[in-house]
Parts: C-alpha cells; sequence; structure tokens
C-alpha cells in the first residue's frame, strides 16, 4: 500500500495543528480524531483505528493515550508530536505533566509507546531527555512552519504599539508572561498596550486589576483583525516563562515586528539575534525592551521578517513531516 490512511489525533483545531493536519491531507487520506476532554469514545475510535494504517497524534495527553496504545496492539504505528505541557517541569509556575502525578505517568505511556517523537525545537528536546528520560537521538526536531500571509514586509507607519496574542487563562499568566506585559506598560504611559486573545475564565478580571489606561483587552479576534494588528505592531512581546516554540513570535516576526523576548524555552532559537532579549519578566526589564524596541527602524524589521522566511519556512515543516512519515511507514512494511 503506497498511501497509508492516518488517523490524526488531536485535542483541538489550534492553528498549528490546523497546519500540520493540512499538509498531510495534501499527501495522504486523513480521518481526524478530535478529542478536547478525558473521556474516550472507544466505541467510535476502535473501527476509525481498523480503518487507518498509522497514527500521527498531537501531544502526549489524553486525546492521543488511546489511539497510540490501542492502535498499536492492532498493529498501526505512529508518530507523535510532542513538546509543551506534556514535556515540562516547572514547579515553580504549576506548570507541566512531568511534575508528577497520573499526568506524568499518562504522557510517558504514550511517548515510550509511540513509534516515532517529532518536536518542535531543540529547545525541546534537551527538555524530553532532561524529564522523561526519553534519548534525544529518539527524538526528531522539525521546526513549526510558518505561513506568510503578507508576501513582503508590510509598509506603512507602525504605531507606537506592543502586542500579546494569546489565550488569557490564570495559567497564562505567567507561562506566556501576560501578567508581566500588563504591568509594564505602567513604565511607558505613552505606549499603546494590546492583548488579543480569547478570555477563557477569570484570568481577564485580574489583569483589569493590573492594568493602567493604555491598555486594551480585544478578546478573541478572527484571523484578518489579528493579521491587521501585526501589521501595524512596531514591537512583539512574550516575557514567558516557557516556550516549546513561539508561534505567535514568529508570526509577528514575518508581519516586520520587533520581537521583545525573555530567555524562556525555545524563544531564544525562534527570535535569535532578530530581536531583544531582556534579562527577566520584571515589568522594568519589560519596559526597558520595549524602549529598544521602539527606537528599532525599518532594517530592525526586515531582519525579523527575514529570519523566519529563512528558519521556519512552511516548506521545512511539509518535508520534514512528510521524511518522517515515509521512514516511519516505510520501516512498518519491511518488518
Amino acid at each position: 500500500m503506497d498511501r497509508p490512511r492516518i488517523l490524526f489525533a488531536a485535542p483541538s483545531d489550534a492553528s498549528f495543528i490546523r497546519i500540520d493536519r493540512e499538509l498531510l491531507a495534501e499527501r495522504w487520506p486523513l480521518e481526524e480524531w478530535r478529542q478536547p476532554g478525558r473521556v474516550t469514545n472507544l466505541v467510535r475510535l476502535t473501527p476509525m483505528l481498523r480503518r487507518c494504517d498509522l497514527v500521527v497524534g498531537w501531544w502526549a495527553s489524553w486525546p492521543t493515550f488511546f489511539p497510540v496504545l490501542l492502535g498499536g496492539a492492532l498493529g498501526k504505528p505512529s508518530l507523535l508530536i510532542v513538546g509543551g505541557f506534556d514535556t515540562a517541569n516547572m514547579p515553580e509556575i504549576g506548570y507541566g505533566f512531568q511534575q508528577g502525578g497520573p499526568r506524568r505517568w499518562l504522557s510517558r505511556a504514550v511517548m515510550r509507546r509511540a513509534d516515532r517523537l517529532v518536536t518542535n525545537s531543540h529547545y525541546s528536546r534537551r527538555e524530553i531527555e532532561a524529564n522523561v528520560g526519553i534519548p534525544a537521538a529518539r527524538v526528531r526536531v522539525i521546526h513549526h512552519g510558518v505561513p506568510d500571509p503578507y508576501g513582503e514586509l508590510p509598509a506603512g507607519q507602525r504605531r507606537r504599539m506592543a502586542l500579546n496574542v494569546g489565550f488569557v487563562t490564570r495559567a497564562n499568566l505567567e507561562i506566556k508572561g501576560q501578567r508581566a506585559f500588563v504591568e509594564a506598560a505602567r513604565e511607558l504611559p505613552d505606549v499603546e498596550f494590546v492583548l488579543a486573545g480569547l478570555w477563557k475564565d477569570d484570568a481577564i478580571e485580574r489583569l483589569r486589576a493590573l492594568a493602567s489606561p493604555n491598555v486594551r483587552f480585544t478578546g478573541w479576534l478572527e484571523r484578518p483583525e489579528l493579521d491587521r494588528l501585526f501589521r501595524q505592531a512596531a514591537t512583539y512581546v512574550q516575557p514567558s516563562h516557557h516556550e516549546g516554540f513561539g508561534l505567535a513570535v514568529a508570526e509577528a516576526m514575518l508581519a516586520g515586528c520587533v520581537p521583545v523576548v525573555t530567555a524562556a524555552g525555545a524563544l531564544p532559537e525562534v527570535v535569535g539575534d532578530a530581536g531583544i532579549q531582556v534579562p527577566t519578566d520584571r515589568p522594568a526589564d519589560v519596559a526597558a525592551g520595549i524602549r529598544r524596541a521602539l527606537e528599532e527602524g525599518d532594517g530592525a524589521r526586515a531582519r525579523a521578517r527575514e529570519r523566519v522566511l529563512r528558519e521556519f519556512p512552511l516548506e521545512l515543516r511539509r518535508r520534514g513531516l512528510y521524511e518522517a512519515i515515509e521512514e516511519l511507514w516505510s520501516s512498518t512494511q519491511a518488518s
């Protein structure tokens, strides 16, 4: 069989998951297993697995547990994309499945049963080795591919705007640096701070209590509206505590935003020398980084865009995923 049918297992339709699903569907017939919670409908999953030839899953979590383990029992090889909450161990901010307990057991069981592991950054591969005990040699790094909706560096005067994008949740106050971003606004009253993203719990009330008058919370935005903000903002700010990659940072850089980031996780790997790295997420440090970014001109914006085009084009993601799946399928056919 030259074209195996893939069961694509994922918890959501996040943009980076959707990109991978669409890339795979270009080459192979695909069925999607979407499981947003912990409960698995085995009556529905089992015939889907029988119809498919291999499993591709996103994250070592509840939505991939039965597709990988039951699929293995049915002779279906699996490729698992990991890196993020499933491989992190950060008790200081209460983040990561590798802190212990049932989630640690579950994530490790899925990773160890998968035939191939893929992750999105060299940082995540090191994290997997340190926190999970799986040798780095067993994990393939395939960076995210970033679609380019602009075609060129967006022209026009940039607003004195600092932008941050992400779901507004209690966890993301620290993980994604949303609290630090909002608190930095008090240091720069002449700069517009915009936090764009769906409000998923009471974290928005906490942020509003911290916010100065120059902070705006947009709530959920459709993609065209978000791209408009990327075109307008002078700087994109991500003072995270953990990032398995940082796709929103790369998307902003592609639009010509000068990135301001901490050294957390894969952020230095994504930004390289095309942005500003701040030493801590303290408001004064974040604000100082934003001041520097606002002083940058078109040259810095062009460097940010060129880095993403060079290092993270969609074609590299496509090629990497295709090679990994073809190698997995070939090894299965040969055995």
